[in-house]
């Protein structure tokens, strides 16, 4: 933390939002839930394992407020609810915080409200509480949402990234990179030409389809901020073990892969709102894996790497050459703003 005053790139899901997070927040607020450092924090409300809870809260400062394939609001709702099936909870309840900004129109504000509602509707969760505030003209780019969730995990069910095991399959549930790379394309700033939307989804009855087969699944994230190469670097810090990813494996749209190489971004780094990695044992994967094809959501789902003993604490990217690239979080970010 050289640099002493805050920056656009630690909000980027990297490096720096991991050393911003561990260097002040973990020691202000330290207690065991949080500092897991899950979507979730789990709570105990009993002895033991019984009746966990799972607790999540999250900001959304998307520009701009529409996208193709969603929205503010159908990402804030997405969103918590995603974070929430992460560690296996079956979602409760929802709230809603709206910062808006003087001058706002009231139309965008309903369309905000109904795909908000809409989203709700996919996961089978209400939002039961919410609050306002309105802030002078200029001040907060129109809207901005925070939302909260409350969920419930079944008793025979633990997954946290720390349990990674040796032999584990690594699976993606569909192509990554597509929500970050709508958001660039709606903001006009560079002359594309393409279709594609945002993955935007809530993840909870994929989770579930998943759990119905295997509840021994040991870790499930969702790749937003940083993309698939971060979270699969932060399941191999707080497991201890080494992640192999084969180049060839990982889905990617033609139409992501072109922007990328146009501009210079790398697909392993990209946000999604609507897709989810997971460490599964190796003996319950071809099983974990037909479930989730047979989702809509899990359709296009693959195998793409293993968990190692070797490498522990890093994650290899194992190139259709033979060779190997080493997938660390980023320093800085690829682009802002994109949830």
């Amino acid at each position: 933390m050289k640099d002493k005053r805050i920056t656009l790139s630690h909000g980027a899901g990297g490096r720096l939002s991991h050393d911003l997070i561990e260097e002040y927040f973990v020691p202000c607020f330290d207690n065991d839930p949080l500092r897991a450092l899950d979507d979730s924090a789990v709570i105990p409300v009993q002895s033991g394992q019984a009746n966990r809870l799972a607790f999540t809260t999250d900001s959304y400062v998307v520009k701009p407020l529409f996208f193709p394939g969603g929205d503010i609001g159908r990402l804030a709702i997405c969103g918590t609810v995603n974070d929430l099936a992460m560690a296996g909870a079956r979602p409760l309840g929802l709230t809603a915080s709206f910062i808006l900004e003087e001058g706002l129109s009231l139309e965008d504000l309903k369309q905000v409200l109904v795909s908000m509602k809409g989203a709700a509707a996919e996961a089978g969760v209400a939002v039961v509480a919410g609050d306002t505030k309105v802030v002078e003209h200029g001040a907060a780019e129109g809207l901005y949402i925070t939302t909260a969730g409350i969920g419930q995990i079944p008793d025979n069910v633990t997954i946290t990234s720390a349990q990674a095991k040796p032999g584990d399959a690594v699976m993606v549930s569909g192509p990554i990179g597509d929500h970050e790379i709508a958001v660039l394309m709606a903001r006009g700033e560079f002359s594309l030409q393409g279709e594609v939307e945002s993955d935007c989804a809530p993840l909870n009855s994929l989770v579930q389809a998943m759990l119905k087969v295997c509840p021994a699944i040991h870790s499930l994230r969702d790749p937003t901020r940083g993309g698939l190469a971060t979270v699969l670097w932060e399941i191999a810090q707080a497991s201890g073990k080494g992640v192999v990813v084969e180049e060839g494996a990982v889905p990617i749209r033609k139409e992501v892969k072109g922007v990328c190489d146009l501009l210079g971004f790398d697909p392993y780094y990209l946000a999604n709102e609507g897709k989810l990695v997971a460490f599964v044992p190796e003996k319950e994967a071809a099983k974990v894996l037909k479930a989730m094809q047979k989702h809509p959501l899990g359709k296009e789902a693959t195998v793409i790497g293993k968990v190692t003993l070797g490498n522990p604490g890093k994650v290899l990217l194992h190139t259709p050459i033979g060779g190997h690239r080493l997938l660390e979080p980023l320093s800085g970010e690829q682009f802002p703003r994109i949830c």
